[in-house]
C-alpha cells in the first residue's frame, strides 16, 4: 500500500525533533516538514492554508472555530508551553513594582489575540486583579500581517487598542517611554511579522516585571497545576475528510517522539519550577510525566484557556473541547 505524503510545519523543539530527522515515521505517512514559528505560522495557515498538518495558536483556532470556521481540527499535542504572565517587561521609571500597577498603562503587545496574550492577560487578571480594559494597548503587527488580520478580530468591547506606527516597533516605543510595558517582547528571530530588534539588558531600564520568573512559576503551577499551553496540533479539512485514518496515527507518532525526548523535558521542567515545592496532584504528576499529550491530562489547561477567551471577548460564545478537538480523540 502506498504512503501518504503529507506537508507538515511545526516549530522544532526536543518533542517533536524525531519527526524532522526521521528517528520516528507516522505508520503509513511521509512528513514534508517545515520548521516554521507561530508568528509567521498562524498568519499562513489562516490566510492560505498552506500545511496539511501543523502547530496552531490556540486562542485563534477558538476564535475561528467560534465562528463557523472549521477549516482545522485539532488533535490534542501541545509541544510549547510557557508561563507567559512571567515575559512581561516594564520600564524601570514607570511606577510599576507589582503586577496591579499595570492597570491604567500603556502596554505593547506583538498582536492582542495571540495565546501568550491571552493567557497573560487571564492570569494576571485572575490572580493580580489586572483588568484589561483599564490598559491602553498598543499593537505591533499590522492587520495585513498578524493571526487578527487573516481571522476577522476587532478589539473586543470596551478595550481601548491601537496599531503601532509603522515606522517604528515595540522595542524602539519601550525605549523611548511612549508605552511603559510589554505584556509579551518578541525580538525578531527571523520571522515575517515580527519587527522589533532590541535587546534589553542590565542597564538598558527595562527589566522583568517578575524579577524571580521561576519563583512566580512555581507558585502559580502549584496552585493551579497548569503550564499555559499555546498551541496544539491541527489537520486541514480536506485531509480529515479524506483519510480520516491519519489523526490517530499522527497522535502515536507524536507520543512517540515525545518519549524519546523525557529526559530533556525534564531537565525542561525543572528550569522553570522548583518541582520540590510543588503541591497540587497534576503538577506532581507532571514530574515524572513533563508535559504530557491527550485530553485528560490537560483538561483543566484547555478549559482555563477555553474561558479566557470568552470572558476576553476574542470567542464569539463559550467553547467547548469537543468543539474544537476531533472526536477520536476526546477520551486520550
Amino acid at each position: 500500500m502506498s504512503r501518504l505524503s503529507l506537508s507538515f510545519a511545526f516549530a522544532q523543539n526536543p518533542r517533536t525533533k524525531a519527526l524532522f530527522t526521521g528517528a520516528v515515521e507516522p505508520e503509513g505517512i511521509d512528513l514534508i516538514p517545515s520548521e516554521i514559528g507561530m508568528s509567521e505560522l498562524a498568519w499562513r495557515q489562516f490566510g492560505f492554508h498552506e500545511f496539511q498538518v501543523s502547530e496552531l495558536s490556540i486562542s485563534s483556532l477558538l476564535m475561528a472555530r467560534s465562528k463557523g470556521d472549521d477549516t482545522f481540527t485539532a488533535f490534542p499535542v501541545f509541544s510549547s508551553r510557557i508561563f507567559f504572565h512571567t515575559w512581561v517587561l516594564v520600564r524601570e521609571d514607570a511606577g510599576i513594582d507589582e503586577p496591579s500597577q499595570l492597570n491604567g498603562k500603556k502596554v505593547g503587545v506583538p498582536e492582542y489575540q495571540q495565546t501568550a496574550a491571552l493567557w497573560a492577560r487571564g492570569i494576571l487578571q485572575h490572580e493580580y486583579g489586572v483588568d484589561p480594559r483599564s490598559i491602553a494597548w498598543y499593537m505591533e503587527r499590522p492587520p495585513e500581517k498578524s493571526h487578527g488580520g487573516v481571522t476577522g478580530f476587532s478589539p473586543p468591547e470596551g478595550v481601548r487598542l491601537q496599531y503601532m506606527p509603522r515606522d517604528s516597533d515595540m522595542g524602539q516605543m519601550l525605549q523611548k517611554g511612549e508605552i511603559d510595558a510589554a505584556l509579551l517582547y518578541i525580538a525578531n528571530n527571523r520571522n515575517l511579522v515580527d519587527r522589533s530588534t532590541i535587546t534589553f539588558g542590565e542597564g538598558s531600564g527595562v527589566r522583568a516585571l517578575f524579577l524571580d520568573k521561576k519563583a512566580e512559576s512555581t507558585r502559580f503551577f502549584s496552585k493551579t497545576g497548569i503550564i499555559p499551553a499555546n498551541h496544539t496540533a491541527v489537520v486541514r479539512k480536506d485531509l480529515l475528510e479524506e483519510h480520516p485514518w491519519v489523526v490517530l496515527n499522527l497522535y502515536s507518532a507524536f507520543l512517540e517522539a515525545r518519549a524519546k525526548a523525557v529526559e530533556e523535558s525534564k531537565r525542561q521542567l525543572a528550569e522553570m519550577v522548583d518541582t520540590a515545592a510543588l503541591q497540587h496532584p497534576q503538577a506532581r504528576a507532571w514530574v515524572d510525566d513533563p508535559f504530557p499529550y491527550g485530553i485528560q491530562a490537560n483538561r483543566e489547561t484547555l478549559e482555563a484557556a477555553f474561558a479566557y477567551s470568552y470572558e476576553q471577548g476574542l470567542s464569539a460564545r463559550k467553547m467547548e473541547i469537543a468543539d474544537v478537538f476531533y472526536r477520536g480523540a476526546l477520551d486520550l
